[in-house]
């Protein structure tokens, strides 16, 4: 059963920015383009870091609290992110890069794993190309009710279980499936919900074999 991959649904065609791209610059691009996030390239192409519109944010806030605890002492490391001005002052340089071919299951895992709001795309030479938000994974539930409904057909039932698919009902509604009929494994359930797009799935099935546990082990007797 093939899968959706970051290339599928990845932003290619990606802002950038410079290690000197100014503050100002930065906020009009963050406003106008209506993006949350600027990979940094050097001069070769290859993603240096990443400034977030929240790494803005974090300039402003420093400067009013200075503004309102004037009288009070302020660390030194408040003072410094009230002053950058510039791209490779702001940026996270710990980038977490994926490329082109990754699964989207596995991207969500990763976002969701290092808490991070973009993935930069890159190629097997370092260079990007292209970026992955949380709005570019959800294109994968864009889906059509016919397409998730040939390739459970085609991958799922014929495919991998080798299901006669006569025997099966498979009833595909905005992304989710019901499936009534006969089959003689039940991991049809688990593999239903595998399949790209699928909110989820429900069953009515009889089925032969539960493949979906382990066996027990039976433990051996000496007589």
């Amino acid at each position: 059963m093939s899968h959706l991959t970051v290339a599928d649904v990845m932003t290619a065609d990606v802002l950038t920015v410079t290690a000197s791209t100014s503050f100002k610059d930065l906020a009009a691009l963050f406003v106008t383009r209506r993006i949350s996030a600027l990979p940094v390239l050097d001069r070769q192409g290859s993603v240096i870091g990443v400034v977030r519109e929240t790494d803005l944010i974090k300039k402003e806030e420093e400067q009013g609290r200075g503004a309102g605890h004037r009288l009070g002492r302020r660390s030194r490391a408040a003072r410094a992110k009230a002053a950058v001005d510039r791209a490779d002052e702001l940026m996270v340089t710990h980038v977490l890069t994926v490329p082109p071919e990754t699964a989207v299951a596995e991207a969500a895992r990763l976002m969701g794993a290092h808490q991070v709001t973009c993935l930069p795309v890159v190629d097997h030479t370092g260079q990007l190309t292209g970026i992955l938000s949380p709005r570019d994974l959800l294109r994968v539930f864009l889906r059509s009710d016919t397409d998730i409904r040939d390739e459970i057909f085609a991958d799922v039932l014929e495919g991998y279980l080798g299901t006669n698919p006569v025997l099966v009902n498979v009833d595909v509604r905005d992304g989710v499936v019901a499936l009534t009929g006969e089959v003689e494994r039940k991991s049809v359930l688990p593999l239903t919900r595998a399949v790209d797009g699928v909110v989820d799935a429900e069953a009515e099935l009889t089925y032969a074999i539960d493949d979906t546990h382990p066996p027990v082990a039976v433990p051996l007797v000496d007589f």
